[in-house]
């Protein structure tokens, strides 16, 4: 065993040395690259444009499937030295016209002078979904349900995998915004609202992307956190609109999972487009570069969102003109600009460092940064790739692990006297406008920006009803759409389908949207969804309510009238089958909510509110939850038991442990997600009702009990004091696991 801890010991210095090594050596290449370049060309690097600018039209609209403008492409490259490219430019397209792309593009970078390839960045945010027939994942949201890190690291795996199939580098994900404000439209892209489960699965995934070490291979792709930082809190709940939040909150709340994956290595990060406390983040130096690049000490290169640095003067109103705008930007922190479709930064970048507006000094070091990712991803080596590199592409074994992963997400909210699992021989009535729709198990960011095509994109994989025929058989299923999401066009045919079945699965949500087109004003479900329950419910038919939603619409008018609701969130391809294997028992489902359902549309609250929020304080409206935080039930029972503490003080340099028994005494196997809670009694700033510091996912067969352990340090106890420090403050704290508490001092 000496011998054997000793080899581990040189192995892990061997490979210190070779990753300083590499870094130094990458170091090395960069500064030469950069003494030869042209002020012309650093702006070039620093300039993103979407591909929009160059796929060939007819008639005012892109060719299908898009073709290169290689006259225009030329110019960007050869007049602009435009550095970067984006996006899909409309419909996803197939694997084969992808690297033909990218192919194309390279060609003309590598006849510059230099020989700098272009860094072509994508949204491959739950899958290469821009791809034809690529695997698209659950949303975040669904697979922060999951509360299992390494499955969303799989997932990550497995789209950098099949992005750099389609020959790009980097993938604009994760999301690592907090979805706190439950009525914002990109809550789904989120891990959930809790900082500690969106810090863990959040890096998770960057190292899934990004895979170890410095240099991302064949396999890997560069991560992008975004959107850096307190995007998904606008007082309104619209996007892009102004949030207001305290230094302390941003620093408790939202700084710490891109704290936590910068700290992991994260190449990349794109930048809040909206503004806080009438600051646009695009021109905050003190969030850009006091905080990210001197704090958090972040290496990579900070992007711009769409257009945002225009945005300074064309909504912000922060400058005069655009070319005020890039001095802002850059000079707050800004590495490159997605500007996206002309060369007006490029301009005016140039005309800012001549005029003396812009140091040099600030562009080689955002040049400088970029450089450095080009070549951690190995662009200079390999600027596109070779096909027989990826044959797993759309692989059955890429699809397993996307079902396997949906399993896990589904979230079983409510089972009156154990409707479900349901019975064989049930005749059974699907409706609903979720039950036979791609697009609302799929949502946004589905080969489409607004995912809009995916009924005709997805059309051979199983919606809800189609995979309830598969499994129930189809004589046993009955159909009627009830209503669509608007417009209750169909409840009496419903109602009399109903007559016939047994039971009702009733299928609401959303229809698919992502960003300002899915800004809303009323968090309730549709008044449609509404009257359609409404009916079936007065047939006296039991109604299991599966919620295919990218948010928790409100459902208090109607949850009383279901005696189960199963919650999907956007669970993607494998979402009918997932949901239909719930139904029949072949899933027992383990997601457990990764954020606080509302019961009403005016009292949205998160977990880890404040007491004085509470209902002793506040009677008429305090907090009570539709289902909290954390919640998701199973088809069997879990126990908890014997909890124990190694010590009833915890030392400032000792850990303190906890365990506790988890037995499934029910009847059959079941994963438990096991959550530790920690809440501080008494501190100087007024302290939350709890906070979650720790779960982990296990897995019981009937009778079987684990102990499952913890270990709290001091730091784990902290929190952002009024003077912005991060301190544990001695006092008594309450620990929780299930319905189990123990107090510890400090």
């Amino acid at each position: 065993m000496k011998k054997l801890a000793v080899l581990f010991m040189g192995l892990l210095v061997t490979l210190n040395l070779h990753a300083q090594t590499t870094g130094d050596a990458i170091d090395a290449k960069v500064k030469s690259l950069l003494s030869k370049m042209t002020l012309e060309e650093k702006a070039g690097q620093m300039t993103q444009l979407s591909i929009e600018a160059f796929l060939k039209t007819s008639n005012g609209k892109v060719i299908e499937p898009h073709q290169i403008d290689e006259v225009k492409l030329a110019e960007a490259i050869q007049k602009y030295k435009v550095g970067s490219i984006l996006n899909v430019g409309g419909n996803a397209q197939t694997l084969e016209n992808w690297r033909n792309r990218i192919r194309t593009i390279q060609k003309y970078a590598l006849k510059e002078r230099l020989k700098i390839p272009v860094l072509y960045g994508v949204d491959a945010i739950r899958g290469n979904n821009y791809t034809l027939n690529s695997v698209m994942f659950p949303h975040q949201i669904a697979q922060a349900a999951s509360f299992n890190p390494a499955l969303a690291k799989k997932g990550a795996e497995i789209t950098a995998y099949e992005t750099r199939a389609s020959f790009a580098p980097w993938t604009f994900s994760p999301v690592l915004d907090l979805g706190r404000q439950q009525l914002w439209p990109r809550i789904y892209e989120t891990y959930g609202e809790d900082p500690y489960l969106a810090a863990t699965i959040g890096k998770a995934v960057v190292d899934g992307f990004q895979g170890a070490g410095q240099m991302t291979d064949k396999y890997h792709v560069a991560a992008c956190l975004k959107h850096y930082m307190g995007y998904s809190m606008p007082l309104s709940g619209h996007d892009r609109t102004p949030a207001w939040i305290p230094e302390r909150e941003l620093r408790e709340y939202f700084l710490p999972p891109f704290a936590a994956s910068i700290k992991g290595g994260a190449k990349t990060v794109m930048i809040n487009s909206a503004e806080i406390n009438g600051v646009p983040v695009h021109a905050d130096k003190h969030i850009l570069t006091d905080i990210l690049k001197d704090e958090l000490q972040f290496k990579g290169f900070a992007v711009s969102d769409w257009q945002d640095i225009q945005y300074l003067y064309q909504r912000h109103r922060v400058a005069k003109d655009n070319k005020e705008a890039v001095a802002m930007a850059i000079n707050a922190g800004i590495d490159m600009s997605m500007v996206p479709t002309d060369y007006t930064f490029t301009e005016a970048l140039i005309e800012n460092v001549k005029e003396g507006k812009i140091p040099m000094s600030r562009v080689d070091d955002a040049v400088s940064r970029i450089l450095k990712v080009k070549y951690e991803v190995g662009l200079f080596d390999t600027p596109t790739g070779n096909p027989k590199d990826y044959p797993l592409f759309n692989s059955p074994e890429h699809n397993k692990a996307n079902y396997e992963m949906a399993a896990e997400c589904i979230t079983l909210l409510k089972n009156s006297n154990n409707l479900l699992p349901l019975a064989s021989g049930k005749r059974i009535l699907v409706t609903g406008p979720a039950a036979n729709s791609m697009r609302a198990l799929n949502g946004g960011w589905s080969r489409t920006w607004q995912g809009e095509t995916s009924d005709e994109f997805e059309k051979d994989k199983n919606t809800i009803i189609e995979a309830i025929r598969n499994t129930f058989g189809a004589a046993n299923v009955l159909y009627s759409p009830g209503a669509d999401f608007e417009k209750a066009n169909a409840i009496d045919d419903a109602i009399a389908q109903a007559a016939k079945a047994d039971v009702i699965v009733l299928c609401l949500g959303e229809n698919s949207y992502t960003e300002n087109p899915g800004n809303i004003d009323d968090l309730n479900i549709s008044a449609a969804q509404i009257e359609l329950a409404n009916a079936l419910a007065k047939t006296g038919k039991p109604i299991v309510l599966v919620l295919a939603e990218g948010r928790p619409r409100i459902v208090s008018a109607i949850e009383p009238l279901t005696q189960a609701v199963i919650h999907t969130y956007l669970l993607g391809n494998e979402g009918g089958n997932v949901v239909a294997d719930v139904l029949i028992g072949k899933v027992n489902p383990s997601g457990k909510l990764p954020y606080t359902y509302p019961r009403y549309a005016n009292s949205l609250h998160n977990y880890y509110h404040k007491y004085t929020e509470i209902k002793k304080f506040d009677e008429a409206a305090g907090y009570n939850p539709q289902w909290e935080f954390g919640f998701g039930l199973s088809y069997t029972q879990f126990k908890y038991s014997n909890l124990k503490l190694s010590s009833s003080a915890l030392a400032a340099d000792r850990p303190l442990t906890v365990s506790v028994d988890v037995s499934n005494t029910g009847k059959v196997a079941g994963k438990e997600v096991v959550q530790l809670y920690v809440s501080d009694l008494v501190a100087s700033i007024t302290p939350e009702v709890k906070r979650l510091r720790g779960f982990e996912k296990i897995s019981l067969n009937p009778g079987e009990t684990r102990t499952v352990t913890f270990q709290i340090n001091a730091s784990d106890l902290s929190f952002i004091n009024a003077q912005l420090q991060r301190v544990t403050e001695p006092g008594e704290f309450t620990v929780r696991i299930g319905d189990l508490s123990a107090t510890v001092n400090l």
